[in-house]
């Protein structure tokens, strides 16, 4: 059985993926793009908060002010590589 912050985790990472989607639209490929991102942003940050010792928004163990930032940065890089750009090309 998973450990109470371990679900905490998920459940917010998995939020902040679904209402990233929600803001930004798409199918339920970029859903599930968006998804993963969250989670493995918000695994990276957390991680990244803990080896450099960022302590600021803590709940438990979980460093959330970290995992929310590496989240949102890997929502964003998912947001850019899935985005559609519009040709600058004119129909002659």
């Amino acid at each position: 059985m998973p450990e109470p912050i371990i679900t905490f985790a998920f459940i917010l990472a998995t939020l902040l993926g679904a209402l990233f989607h929600l803001i930004v639209g798409g199918d339920a490929r970029r859903l599930a793009i968006f998804l993963f991102a969250g989670w493995a942003g918000f695994l990276l940050g957390h991680v990244l908060g803990t080896s450099l010792g960022i302590d600021w928004l803590m709940i438990g163990e979980l460093r959330m002010f970290s995992a929310t930032i590496g989240a949102l940065f890997t929502l964003f890089v998912a947001y850019i590589f899935t985005s559609t750009r519009s040709q600058g090309r004119t129909t002659r």
